[in-house]
């Protein structure tokens, strides 16, 4: 498994947008791209959302990154980045999972 790791700020009062719209692109982006789905957490002490996406492997999120995650949902990608007041060109962190001891709820599958 792979791991991705990317940061976003957000523009205040569009938080809501911006996770509504950050769901809605992950789904669409396992759908086409064949991830694994992704956690978005909220990191207080820089004032952002950080979103960790897990891929089956690397060959996988190399294309869909070099493809620019794009999908055909105008609105959601509008919403998307309408939101967003700052975040970096490149993921925070790439890695490979060497061990996973998650534990994943009974049926929750991935996205």
């Amino acid at each position: 498994m792979f791991v991705a790791a990317y940061w976003w700020k957000v523009h205040p009062g569009k938080e809501a947008q911006f996770r509504a719209a950050w769901r809605r692109g992950t789904e669409l982006i396992a759908r086409k791209y064949g991830s694994l789905g992704s956690r978005l957490h909220w990191d207080a002490d820089n004032a952002r959302f950080v979103g960790v996406a897990e891929w089956p492997d690397r060959a996988t999120w190399q294309a869909a990154y070099d493809a620019k995650m794009a999908y055909d949902e105008p609105e959601t990608r509008r919403a998307f980045t309408e939101a967003i007041a700052d975040t970096a060109d490149d993921p925070l962190l790439l890695m490979e999972v060497t061990d996973d001891l998650l534990a994943r709820p009974p049926g929750s599958g991935t996205v």
